[in-house]
């Protein structure tokens, strides 16, 4: 038997943060902000709390609730904490990397939960090395820890402003001293991050679906290129970065967010409402039911469904209760990876025309086996529809993807890609059409993965293993390989 990866091929958002200030349950609070951003990382969780001058920290991998016991919960007192969920493309798999990262250092001690993946980290780090510096993890983050810690600045702000300067890239990220917190985002604005209030508590976290949870008013998002410090006196803003255009995340919208935030002034779940519905109008087809991927198809399916007048069937379902990896049996199971977490509804799709909402492709692996198990579920034609455009190339902020090389849509054009994942049509959402859906905001998001403009250039060293399928643990695959390059 070998382990298999159940969700390979798929992107995957790297992490997300969350702070509290001056709330007398704030570890609590930051635990349970940490169950609203479980999608934003599954490898490993971390709340490091500060009490009295002194700062205590527990990590440990898997789930939010694998790490966090009621015990464990019990050693975190204090009125300030701030918390993590990993999802690496920077750095290993292992508890060293889990974060915040916890330093003492000259001035005290220092923590850390950065999102994002800073491009120059490699640099930097060798430059750090050579004068001294000895790193405890392998992730990018660490680096803004030793650059704070080097910083002959005053006051805390200063010094952390001076490290961010530095650095290249996306971050959204909290730190905590022993009295005080500072949140950040790049002056790109790639990854989210939002401010609220908690029974007078200062909160900040990736996205608005946490103050929900924990019964906090939502303020506003923290500004592209602004850093705020927390304190006994209050929440204070600084600008202290050179203004530049910022360039959101648009697959924040499509995909990584949880539909019920609100991101970049948009809601995520309108905004995917409406590429479906954008969809619809560019690539209609005559079929029986709009089906979609569960779960990030759903809201692209419903408005397709709405804008075509087709029947929306929930004919694929979802197994949620499937870990990271799955032991899979001796006995050979057709296209085994795809059914332990999805199965086709037969009464649906027999004798249907069926239409397959998702919201990407990246390898079409996935895509193969989904269109082969509605075939055998008694569809009579099957159509693709992809709610964004193809991905054509890596992401270096803080999205773990492929190679250019293992993305099939840059080796491949739409026909052959049709072919491949066997579908009798195959349709994307136009670049253009989908930031139309952004309306007026359409000029300020990132859309390298797609057009591969990129606003920071990546680094020339040494770029992060991406989606790390592709060593040490098996991928899931079957008998049919991705298709060579094209001749």
């Amino acid at each position: 038997m070998q382990a298999v990866w159940v969700d390979s091929d798929k992107f995957h958002d790297e992490c997300g943060v969350v702070a509290i200030f001056g709330h007398s349950e704030a570890a609590n609070l930051a635990y349970l902000g940490l169950y609203s951003l479980q999608h934003r990382g599954q490898e490993s969780a971390g709340i490091a709390a500060a009490d009295r001058g002194e700062v205590k920290v527990e990590v440990g991998m898997g789930l939010v609730a694998d790490v966090f016991t009621t015990e464990r919960l019990r050693r975190l007192p204090g009125d300030m904490a701030i918390g993590h969920n990993r999802y690496s493309t920077a750095g290993e798999s292992q508890v060293k990397n889990a974060q915040p990262c916890v330093i003492n250092y000259a001035r005290g001690v220092l923590a850390l939960a950065h999102n994002g993946n800073l491009v120059n980290a490699d640099g930097i780090r060798e430059e750090l090395v050579e004068s001294g510096s000895i790193f405890q993890s392998t992730n990018d983050s660490e680096v803004v820890l030793h650059l704070i810690a080097q910083s002959h600045a005053d006051s805390f702000v200063e010094r952390v402003a001076e490290a961010l300067s530095r650095v290249q890239g996306a971050y959204s990220l909290v730190l905590m001293s022993e009295e005080e917190i500072i949140a950040a985002r790049d002056p790109r604005g790639f990854r989210p991050l939002v401010l609220g209030e908690v029974d007078g508590a200062p909160v900040v976290a990736s996205e608005s679906c946490v103050m929900d949870l924990i019964g906090a008013k939502y303020i506003r998002e923290v500004e592209p290129g602004e850093m705020l410090l927390i304190n006994a006196d209050g929440v204070k803003s600084y600008f202290p970065f050179p203004r530049v255009e910022s360039k959101k995340c648009i697959f924040e919208h499509i995909y990584f967010a949880r539909p019920d935030s609100f991101l970049f002034s948009e809601w995520v779940y309108s905004v995917r409402k409406k590429m479906g519905k954008t969809l619809a109008g560019q690539a209609p087809v005559e079929a029986d039911i709009v089906v979609p991927v569960p779960d990030s198809g759903n809201l692209s399916a419903l408005g397709y469904a709405e804008a075509s007048g087709i029947p929306f069937e929930m004919a694929l379902i979802r197994n949620h209760y499937v870990g990271r990896t799955f032991i899979e049996p001796q006995a050979q199971i057709r296209h085994f990876g795809v059914r332990v977490k999805l199965n086709a509804v037969k009464e649906l799709i027999r004798g249907k025309k069926v239409i397959i909402i998702d919201d990407s492709i990246v390898r079409g692996t996935t895509s193969r086996k989904i269109v082969k198990m509605m075939r055998e579920a008694g569809a009579l034609e099957v159509h693709v529809r992809i709610s964004s455009p193809p991905s054509l190339f890596p992401c270096y902020y803080g999205i773990d993807t492929p190679t250019r090389e293992e993305l099939i849509a840059s080796r491949h054009n739409i026909e052959e890609t049709r072919k491949f994942i066997t579908a009798d049509s195959l349709e994307y959402l136009d670049l253009q059409r989908m930031l139309d859906v952004m309306q007026d905001d359409r000029e300020h998001f990132c859309t390298a993965c797609f057009d591969g403009v990129y606003p920071v250039s990546p680094d020339e060293g040494p770029q992060p293993i991406q989606l790390q399928l592709f060593g040490g643990e098996t991928p899931v695959e079957d008998e049919e390989k991705l298709p060579g390059p094209i001749s």
